[in-house]
């Protein structure tokens, strides 16, 4: 996608890709007892298959150098990328509270839509906000994802060769 095209899309979010849901419920539990912390990434939906305009979260973009404990996940500000697909963030609360805190608020202003995924990282365990910190809806869509760069697209034998 072309500067261009990105500065004339939809950017109506319409859901969060089922896998890339669990992705980020996986990682804050992997993270835990320390917080986890991503930025929200999306795809137009038509690119996936869907007959609609908007946007779909189908990315976790974890910044190098980020730092977290049980309270907290700190972002370098110099590290994140001024990204034209950035939608919002996620991140999580170890200790299972679902609402944003008054540091959660400072952060929401990149982007439409902030998750917050709780302990003990069932399904059921997020909630998403808008810029706000006000409870949004954000529906949770079955697309499959579409193919990640080729940057880590090599085999075993792939390697080999490049040794010789």
């Amino acid at each position: 996608m072309g500067l261009f095209d990105a500065l004339f899309r939809s950017s109506e979010v319409l859901g969060i890709a089922e896998e890339t849901l669990e992705f980020a419920i996986e990682s804050s539990e992997a993270a835990h007892p320390d917080e986890y912390m991503g930025f929200l990434r999306g795809t137009e939906a038509r690119e996936l298959g869907l007959e609609r305009s908007g946007l779909v979260i189908t990315d976790v973009l974890v910044v190098p150098g980020t730092e977290a404990n049980s309270v907290s996940a700190t972002v370098r500000t110099s590290q994140i990328p001024n990204d034209v697909k950035a939608l919002g963030s996620v991140h999580s609360h170890p200790n299972g509270v679902l609402r944003p805190s008054g540091a959660d608020l400072e952060t929401f202003g990149r982007g439409s839509v902030h998750v917050i995924i709780g302990a003990p990282y069932r399904r059921t365990d997020w909630k998403a906000f808008d810029s706000q910190g006000q409870p949004t809806t954000l529906n949770v869509i079955d697309v499959e994802l579409p193919e990640s760069d080729d940057f880590f697209d090599f085999t075993q034998a792939d390697i080999d060769e490049d040794l010789k």
